[in-house]
């Protein structure tokens, strides 16, 4: 049996591209999913790992979508090859766990995953810095704005109860909590 694996990190990315190689590679299953790689515990990944027979063979379309991390890289195709299965890449082919090079070559291929990550961090960390910079406010919006929030108080010191406030704003008893335990401007 041929297994497919597609992974993207978040839901506004699209799997169609991943899911259309491995289709066309002649996959029988795919297992897919959007979650991060920056750790091997994904369900569906588990899930395939867990399918395996000897003879099976596992195909991704690029290193990145199996692991992030080089030490899960090597997990990983430690369980395939325990399996009696086996691991190919589509756009990396040097990638094959039949090859006696397997374990170097996909270690160094998942060093260079890790680092491209820790490069997508640092570069995260700049651009969310250089925002704050400019005034840029992360986080969700309050539900209730400056002059709700006021008003939310004063009906609480008026001796109004957390619930009546909050139903009277339709908002939660935890988002007036809030606004109480938040400290005076």
């Amino acid at each position: 049996m041929i297994y497919g694996y597609a992974r993207v990190s978040t839901e506004g990315q699209d799997l169609a591209d991943q899911l259309e190689k491995l289709g066309r590679a002649g996959c029988g299953r795919i297992f897919h999913e959007k979650r991060s790689g920056k750790n091997a515990d994904r369900p569906e990944l588990q899930a395939m790992l867990d399918t395996l027979q000897p003879g099976d063979t596992v195909l991704a379309t690029v290193t990145d979508r199996i692991a992030r991390d080089p030490l899960d890289m090597l997990t990983i195709m430690r369980t395939v090859k325990a399996k009696g299965a086996g691991l190919r890449l589509l756009e990396e082919p040097f990638i094959d766990t039949t090859s006696e090079m397997a374990d170097l070559i996909l270690y160094v291929v998942g060093w260079a995953a890790q680092w491209q990550r820790r490069n997508i961090l640092r570069c995260t960390a700049i651009g969310r810095e250089r925002a704050k910079a400019r005034g840029v406010k992360f986080g969700r919006k309050p539900k209730l704005d400056a002059p709700q929030q006021a008003a939310a108080l004063a009906r609480l010191a008026g001796g109004d109860s957390a619930r009546e406030v909050a139903s009277a704003f339709g908002v939660s008893e935890s988002t007036i909590g809030r606004i109480v335990s938040r400290p005076a401007p």
